[in-house]
């Protein structure tokens, strides 16, 4: 969803003047609605919403406020990592709701593989929004997480998300939601979380392929395997209140007018119709069904098409001009006007909108964002994704007063630089520059050479002069938003020669030195990891208000790195290997795709995914579950009306810090072996938990729950299965420890997944993109991609 500022017009509930105008609450006690049955707080949401619906005029439907007292909806607000500025949200210009908290971006928190974080950071981020809420300054309606897969390192947005793997993106998002949201079913949600973007998104502007033309396509193995799971983590596992659906297309149908997608799997297969929960466009994505997409011939169609697949709500304008003639037309019916209307006003009910007082968010102010406690959760969020990827040793080391260190580098004095995109007005931001003057040591701050900018060395005089006297030097740079950011997708993923040629003539000063290597996406750092005379590299990611603070204590050893990357780290000459549009995972001969992630990727990482170092050693052994299971058993013991859902066994890990440091450590538990279809991937992760604060010499007990569907395959089909065939569970990335077993029986179905329409292509003598955009000779008779 673009980021912009600015008024916004609702489409499809009413034309509101702005989003910042007409808001409040409904007078249910005095006003035009006290008598209607939305203010009954006895009945069901959906009774409450049908009833405010039928209130309303047919024209009021299509396109005008409505009357009987109740303020626009305000629904578009933006909450990635912190309360962020979005046409709904008013930030003041001094003292109250000034600032909110502005914690690290996604990947960055998804290195910490911390589902109790997430939780904790979402349950700030909900209090902090509602609020502003109270006070007339955002709606309920937020439009996080996204949670598409990062599978391509060229994705500008890749930052927003919590990394690559389709589990850990599942679990994440489970804690988020329920963070923020209050709970499975609470009585009242805190606010409504919104899905994105639904499905098959990560993709800008690559050669030529833009996101408001590109037609994806992927075959049912891949799209149930790996780009639906932390989609449906959202809608069938956690009951998130709303989806977006995305620009692109997928095999031939926009994503806004594709009924396989919002009704077949959203709504029937995963069951999400329980509070009539609601699916918004990205904003003008039902414009771009008309064109780029070319989808439908009209516009009226094009808008027709959209409603009926299930889109109700626009963020744009195309609903409110072209849904009257639509109507005319009769290409859509005012049932589905009507049901698109009770779905959005079904989750206003949800949050409380219309109970005042009863609700106990509402009592929430200005003294409950910013607090103490958010601002050390911040903090903590930082210093628990910081990853280790290099160390001689050096580290941790003391920064004291007698000590002069030399810090450059484009995040060497960073601000909001620090927080990525789709963020707030911080409280404060402090830098490792900040950071550093805190230390008592005498600091030298040199910004140049930044980024992947200019390279011209004039601005590196300074540095030279400072570098023969510093005791420590430390290099902080890497990616930002100039490089990487949404509408954006990067062309190189190695740092640039400026920023090597820095890097390396520093280190032959002989001083201890340490790179800060910072950014979402990640870069090829083979120059540095082999480099003898750089002592450290550490991941820092976007690590919002608290950043530099976090990055310095992590260096001084107050901070002990537990970070594990959660993308691989590809060599810089991955990008003449695959083009970013091609979805497929697994490696391909004909092609010359040496596969996609850590699951699939055939040659060698720079880092892996997963990796991270600590500042003390680690040991595990695993309490093995077993030599050989029955899968009829197994079944036999399977209650839940997923199967997949259904436990298979929690194995117990004992961890030993074998060191002298206090450290968290971050347990992965990744299966491989020898069943269901091949190819078989390298492994894939099944359960991970954190282990908080593990003294030297002792040991602690790491539970990783592992489920029926941890174990299963996903067929041709895109179904999953439980397969008989040779298991291992290893823990950690070298591994540390591992256990086999055997499944036997015959294989079971854990989800018979829904077959799609024949795949599609959008044809266009216009709108074509660059390499890899045409499918002549690389999709398959039955829509599949080779």
């Amino acid at each position: 969803m673009a980021s912009i500022t600015g008024t916004v017009v609702l489409a499809i509930a009413g034309l509101s003047a702005a989003q910042l105008t007409g808001r409040g609450f409904p007078d249910c006690s005095q006003g035009p609605l006290k008598n209607n049955k939305v203010c009954d707080l006895s009945l069901d949401p959906l009774t409450r919403a049908t009833a405010l619906i039928s209130a309303f005029t047919l024209d009021e439907k299509l396109n005008r406020v409505p009357r009987l007292g109740l303020p626009a909806y305000t629904w578009w607000q933006e909450a990635l990592h912190g309360v962020a500025g979005s046409p709904g949200v008013n930030f003041s210009d001094h003292g109250p709701f000034s600032v909110a908290t502005s914690f690290p971006q996604p990947i960055l928190m998804g290195a910490a593989f911390d589902d109790q974080l997430i939780m904790d950071v979402a349950t700030v981020v909900s209090t902090e929004a509602r609020a502003f809420n109270n006070d007339d300054r955002a709606g309920l309606d937020f439009w996080t997480p996204n949670i598409n897969p990062f599978k391509d390192p060229r994705w500008g947005r890749g930052q927003e998300t919590p990394g690559e793997d389709p589990f850990h993106l599942s679990s994440y998002v489970h804690a988020l939601i329920l963070g923020l949201q209050g709970g499975l079913n609470p009585k009242y949600k805190r606010v409504i979380a919104t899905c994105k973007h639904f499905a098959a998104y990560d993709m800008e502007d690559w050669n030529g392929n833009f996101r408001y033309q590109w037609d994806a396509h992927v075959n049912s193995q891949d799209l149930a395997e790996y780009y639906m799971p932390p989609f449906q983590s959202c809608a069938r596992d956690s009951n998130v209140g709303s989806f977006m659906c995305s620009y692109n297309a997928l095999n031939g149908v926009p994503t806004c007018a594709d009924p396989y997608l919002l009704q077949t799997i959203l709504r029937e297969h995963w069951g999400w119709t329980n509070e009539e929960q609601y699916v918004t466009s990205d904003c003008d994505a039902i414009q771009n069904i008309y064109l780029p997409h070319k989808y439908r011939e009209t516009r009226e169609a094009s808008v027709a098409a959209a409603l009926n697949a299930g889109t109700d709500l626009d963020c744009g304008t195309v609903y409110q001009h072209h849904l009257p003639a639509a109507l005319e037309q009769g290409l859509f019916n005012v049932s589905t006007l009507d049901q698109a209307l009770v779905r959005m006003y079904s989750s206003l009910v949800r949050v409380g909108y219309f109970d005042g007082l009863r609700v106990p968010f509402r009592n929430l102010t200005a003294a409950d964002v910013n607090t103490k406690a958010s601002q050390d959760l911040a903090y903590k969020a930082a210093a628990e994704g910081i990853t280790l990827l290099k160390n001689d040793g050096t580290l941790p080391m003391k920064i004291t007063s007698d000590m002069t260190v030399l810090i450059v580098g484009g995040y060497a004095d960073a601000t909001t630089q620090m927080q990525g995109n789709y963020a707030g007005i911080a409280p404060y931001l402090h830098s490792p520059t900040w950071a550093l003057n805190h230390t008592g040591a005498k600091v030298y701050t040199a910004t140049g050479p930044g980024g992947q900018g200019n390279p011209t060395t004039d601005s590196w005089l300074a540095v030279w002069n400072w570098a023969p006297k510093a005791d420590v030097i430390i290099y902080a740079d890497g990616i930002d938003n100039s490089v990487e950011a949404e509408g954006n997708d990067r062309n190189s993923i190695a740092w640039t020669g400026a920023q090597l040629d820095m890097i390396g003539q520093l280190a032959e000063y002989g001083k201890p030195m340490v790179v800060l290597q910072m950014g979402g996406g990640q870069l090829d750092s083979s120059p540095i990891a082999s480099n003898p005379n750089i002592s450290a590299l550490i991941w820092g990611g976007y690590p919002g208000q608290s950043g530099g603070e976090a990055l310095i204590d992590t260096i001084t050893g107050k901070n002990a790195p537990a970070g594990r990357l959660p993308v691989t780290q590809y060599p810089a000459d991955y990008i003449t290997q695959i083009p970013m549009t091609d979805m497929s995972l697994r490696p391909n001969a004909t092609s010359g795709s040496p596969g996609r992630t850590y699951q699939w990727y055939t040659g060698t990482p720079i880092y892996d995914y997963g990796y991270g170092l600590h500042y003390t050693n680690f040991t595990a052994s695993i309490q093995s579950p077993g030599d050989g299971f029955a899968i009829s058993d197994l079944m036999s013991n399977c209650t839940e009306k997923y199967k997949d859902k259904c436990a298979f066994t929690t194995i117990s890990v004992d961890v030993k810090n074998a060191g002298a440091v206090t450290s968290d450590y971050v347990t992965l538990g990744f299966l491989a072996g020898t069943h269901g279809p091949a190819p078989h991937p390298n492994k894939r992760l099944v359960a991970y938990t954190r282990l908080h604060s593990v003294t030297g010499g002792s040991s602690s007990t790491a539970s990783l729950k592992m489920t029926l569907g941890g174990l299963g395959r996903v067929d041709e089909t895109g179904s999953r299965w439980l397969y008989p065939g040779d298991y291992a569970l290893m823990i950690d990335t070298q591994p540390l420890a591992m256990a086999n077993f055997t499944l036997t029986g015959d294989a079971v179905c854990l989800d018979d997944w829904p077959q799609p329409p024949t795949p599609q292509r959008q044809d266009s003598d216009y709108f074509v993109g660059g390499y890899g955009s045409s499918y002549d000779g690389q999709v398959l008779v039955d829509g599949n991609v080779p």
